[in-house]
């Protein structure tokens, strides 16, 4: 018998390591704390979903839609975001250290303090993303969408913004050292 994740589910805690849930609905699901190392969620639905302190290290979550999940504290270092919908999602003080969200959707995203460093946000969507004080070091912003973004205090030493729409988006206090495509 195979037991799916489905809706509004209570997988608190659970581990779910290499577990293969492309296009799975887990609309609300409760996965705080979870353990979805290397985990195959590519297109899955995690509307709403509180994936606060999970951990999604490697995991693929291409073109996942995780509008308004709650991921603060979460760790997704090294993870596939590629093209995934994060729009008013609350990735407070989360690793996403490393990470893939190449063309991702960030619109209204709450990522204050989160560590970005490396990150590949080329061509992402991050209007009126509150970056506050994140780490963004070394972070692939070229092409990217920040117009309107809180980037205050945000510490970007060695990141790329060539062709990135910095209209309107606040570097107040922002350690630019070393930026690429940042004129100001």
């Amino acid at each position: 018998m195979t037991c799916v994740p489905a809706e509004r589910a209570v997988l608190r805690g659970c581990d779910f390591t290499n577990a293969i849930l492309t296009g799975a609905n887990l609309t609300g699901a409760d996965l705080r704390r979870a353990i979805l190392t290397d985990v195959n969620l590519g297109g899955a639905d995690l509307t709403d979903a509180d994936l606060a302190g999970a951990d999604l290290a490697g995991a693929y979550l291409r073109r996942a839609n995780l509008t308004g999940a709650d991921l603060s504290g979460a760790y997704l270092a090294d993870a596939d975001l590629a093209g995934a919908n994060l729009t008013d999602a609350y990735l407070r003080r989360a690793n996403v250290f490393g990470a893939d969200l190449r063309g991702a959707n960030l619109f209204g995203a709450d990522l204050r303090g989160a560590d970005l460093r490396g990150a590949n946000l080329a061509g992402a969507d991050l209007r009126r993303a509150n970056v506050y004080y994140a780490y963004l070091s070394d972070a692939d912003l070229r092409g990217a969408d920040l117009r309107g973004a809180d980037l205050r205090g945000c510490y970007l030493a060695g990141a790329d913004l060539t062709g990135a729409n910095l209209y309107g988006a606040d570097f107040t206090d922002a350690y630019l050292d070393g930026v690429i495509g940042y004129n100001p």
